[in-house]
């Protein structure tokens, strides 16, 4: 499974610690989930980096 946080974060210019402030969510794990590092998280990890991006949790996800 593949994350597009990076490509959402970066079409905000935002850096991954302002990501990480925003969402409540650490910057050790928004690196790991960008470089697909962890291929699991929980939804509610998931609903916070999506509410910081202004986006949904299906909009995180790679659509192949």
């Amino acid at each position: 499974m593949g994350y597009r946080i990076k490509e959402l974060r970066e079409a905000l210019k935002m850096t991954q610690a302002e990501l990480a402030e925003k969402s409540g969510i650490s910057r050790g794990t928004i690196s790991a989930l960008e470089q697909n590092t962890v291929r699991e998280t929980t939804t509610k990890t998931l609903v916070s980096i999506a509410k910081a991006l202004d986006s949904t949790v299906d909009q995180l996800f790679y659509l192949r």
